[in-house]
Formats: structure tokens, sequence, C-alpha cells
């Protein structure tokens, strides 16, 4: 099977075909409160229903540009002994995510995981370009490691997770923490089909630029809203050293014009002789942990990246 002819799931081709149908602009030609709300909106369908968990609660942390949205999920009301965090960074190409787009995902992986989970609304651009996004996301992950009494939670480690832009926040806060370590360490991180290394001009890219949900168009719009320096790891991080990465899963889609970038970071981590879980899910397009109502085989697929993560926390290096 090659690219040329891939495989797509049934359920898969069914939302994408009716996606195709439903016609309406594209979103590197809306407005940037269009293309916000349009986002919000197909994650409201498109996604399966958020859990009641005992605790959902906002919370806010000082970053470098002012206070930064958080929102604490946790499958159980209290919790007796320290544990891992779970630190998700949302996607959205550091444009368009924010808390309530990501609402349903967070409470299934907190619910799935059985552990807190703190979600991330980091400041976005193009109001606030690279490195902005990733300096709140550091400052947040150093707020959580430091158990602080907003939390109501002893941090023992932190699990630095996230998809498609949150997967390259992901990376890039485990590299910083690794550099500058916090007060509790990065014991686990896992990026979902993220951006680590330049797309532009990978296979992937020439073979899914069209018809398979994120474009090519509208990678161009956000790199042009975040306007990450190329030659800086911050904004790529498969350019960083990574003798001493922690443990990681990376996660990517088959039909996703991004998807060589993290095939890239997995094999960059073999290299460096890292302990790391590469999972591929076939027959679906980037965004898929948002589709799980209209694509429904998708539950599995994060059910798979829960699974992975239970076995690396059980058998740490």
């Amino acid at each position: 099977m090659t690219d040329q002819t891939p495989f797509i799931r049934p359920d898969m081709k069914g939302f994408l075909d009716m996606m195709a149908a439903a016609g309406g602009p594209k979103l590197a030609d809306m407005t940037l409160e269009e293309a916000r709300a349009s986002y919000l909106a197909m994650h409201n369908i498109a996604d399966r229903p958020a859990r009641t968990l005992p605790v959902i609660r906002d919370l806010a942390c000082t970053g470098p540009n002012g206070d930064i949205p958080l929102r604490l999920y946790d499958a159980r009301e209290s919790r007796d002994t320290a544990s891992p965090v779970v630190v998700f960074f949302h996607g959205g190409g550091f444009v368009i995510g924010d808390l309530d787009t990501h609402h349903a995902l967070c409470t299934e992986i907190a619910a799935l995981i059985d552990l807190p989970l703190v979600a991330v609304h980091y400041a976005r651009a193009p109001e606030a370009p690279f490195p902005a996004a990733i300096l709140d996301c550091e400052a947040a992950a150093r707020w959580v490691a430091g158990s602080p009494a907003e939390l109501g939670r002893a941090v023992s480690g932190i699990i630095t997770i996230g998809d498609s832009a949150g997967g390259n926040a992901a990376v890039v806060v485990s590299q910083m923490l690794g550099t500058k370590p916090a007060a509790a360490p990065v014991v686990l991180q896992v990026p979902i089909f993220p951006l680590v290394a330049d797309a532009n001009g990978s296979a992937s890219m020439a073979a899914f630029s069209e018809g398979f949900l994120l474009t090519a168009d509208t990678m161009g719009f956000f790199d042009a809203a975040y306007a990450a320096d190329r030659s800086d790891p911050r904004g790529f991080p498969i350019l960083s050293d990574h003798s001493t990465a922690p443990p990681t899963i990376v996660v990517t889609a088959s039909l996703d014009p991004i998807r060589d970038s993290g095939r890239a970071y997995a094999k960059a981590l073999v290299d460096a002789g890292r302990d790391v879980v590469f999972i591929e899910m076939r027959g679906v397009t980037h965004s898929f942990t948002n589709l799980r109502q209209a694509v429904p085989s998708t539950q599995a697929d994060l059910e798979r990246i829960i699974a992975a993560m239970q076995f690396m926390l059980a058998n740490p290096a």
C-alpha cells in the first residue's frame, strides 16, 4: 500500500466525504474570529460529549506576560499521595485552540489515565507570535511541578502531552525542563501528531496536502501567524539534542500531512538511544483524537495511547 492509494477507514472516509459535501470557506480564508469559532464548532460536533468528573476547575498561574488560564481535571475528588500530573497543551496551530476546544478530550484522558490533568491555554498568535506560547507552556509546567496549593495535589512528576501544536509544545517544554529542571521531573512526554520538524517538502505533505482535514493551506496560515524561527529548537525541537529526552510516546496519523515530522522525531529518539514507543494510527487523519463521535473507531486509538502511557509509567527507565 502506497501513499498514492492510502488505506482510509470506512468511518473516517464517511466523515471526510461529509466535510467535502458541506463545503464552506477554507480555514485560511476565514477571519481569525471565524477560524477560532469554526474550530470549536467542529470539535463540538465531531467529538464525544465531555465526561462528568468529580473535579473540573478553572485555575490560573502567572506567566511571562500575565496570567495563564488553566483547567484542572481529576477523576478523584482528592488524592492522598503524590502522583504524576498530566500537563496538556492543546492543538490549533498556536492560533485557534483553547481550553474549550479540547475540553471533552481532556475529560476523557483524565478519566482513562486516572491521574490529575492540567490543561494550559497559552498566548496565541498572531496577537502573540513565537515564542510567546512556548514561554507560557513552560511557565505553566513549572508551576504545576511545584505542587502549588491551588492545585490541591502533590506532584511527583510531570507528563507533557499535546496534539499537533500542543505536541510540539510537549516536546519543547520537556527539553526546556531538561536543561533547567523544575521542582518535579518530566517522567513521560506524549506528542500526538506533532509538528516537531519542518513538514514543508516532506512526502506526507505532498501526499495529503488537500482532502484529509488538515491542509497545506491551513498549515501555511498557522505558520505565517505563529512565525516560528526555523533555526530555533523552541520552534522545531528536532533541532535540539535528544540525548537526555525523557521516555516518549510518539503518535502519528497515517493520513496526516505532517505525519513525517512525527516519524522523524521518533527516529531521532531511537538514534539517540532513548526509550520511545512509536504508534501510527492507520487510516485516520490529523486531529483524530477530537473526532471520536464522528469517527467512532478513533476512541480505540485514544485508548491505545492511554494504554501505552500506563505501560511506560509502570516500567520506568
